[in-house]
């Protein structure tokens, strides 16, 4: 059941936010914090991530676990769903349901396998050439109240500001290693994938899903467990998807 969350509290998140925007901290570090500053200003969040889009290429920047990387990347390959309609938008996109939700089937399906049955996309307008969403997924169903939206909208405000103060999208060689850093981390998925489908002989979606389990029963994140599966097969093993 989802519980209120009291003004003061919310306030003292938006303090910490504003102490983010006036910080001097590496890219990876400020985004990591703000997404978890996120996970605790809205009350029913069970996780949370900030998507990035630019020249067409989403990536998800900062999360706070596998799911929501999984629910991610699992809209990047569709090229559809809530966080990336939203960014491109500019709109929020509310899910209270899943089991009622219809437009982007194979996101919704991910979801419920995953036990998130609610979630909330809000825009979050960073400058000329980037946009992006903030990711809220919740594991109870009507998870986000009016309040919540109401507190959403707010924290995106204040992120855009962190992100902008922080200068993090003008400095070309940062936003290019982050790019790498995550076409890179990409393209391991996708490998791991590959080997998990030939040696299942089942299709992306299934070995997507067996890569997603894997990484929950073994505590270990998806890019990680991608990279040890790859390096297991260069090295003779198998990927052990039992």
């Amino acid at each position: 059941m989802t519980s209120g969350h009291p003004t003061g509290e919310a306030n003292g998140v938006f303090a910490e936010l504003g102490q983010i925007v006036l910080g001097d901290e590496p890219l990876e570090k400020i985004l990591e914090r703000v997404v978890h500053v996120a996970s605790r200003v809205i009350p029913a969040v069970s996780e949370a991530s900030i998507t990035l889009i630019t020249s067409d290429s989403p990536w998800t920047v900062a999360f706070t676990g596998d799911r929501a990387v999984a629910l991610d990347e699992r809209q990047y390959e569709a090229e559809r769903g809530p966080c990336l309609d939203s960014a491109s938008s500019a709109h929020l996109i509310q899910i209270p349901d899943m089991r009622d939700e219809t437009r982007w089937p194979m996101f919704v399906e991910a979801a419920k396998n995953l036990g998130v049955h609610s979630s909330l996309s809000v825009p979050l307008p960073i400058q000329r050439d980037v946009t992006g969403a903030l990711n809220f997924y919740s594991d109870d169903v009507n998870g986000f109240d009016d309040r919540s939206v109401e507190l959403a909208q707010t924290f995106a405000g204040h992120a855009a500001v962190a992100v902008a103060n922080a200068h993090l999208y003008e400095t070309t060689a940062a936003l290019a290693e982050q790019m790498k850093h995550a076409m890179v981390s990409r393209a391991v998925i996708e490998q791991a994938k590959g080997i998990i489908m030939r040696e299942n002989g089942c299709n992306a979606d299934d070995a997507f899903d067996t890569l997603v389990r894997m990484s929950q029963q073994s505590h270990v994140k998806l890019r990680d467990l991608a990279e040890r599966i790859v390096d297991q097969i260069g090295q003779g093993g198998s990927a052990s998807t039992e």
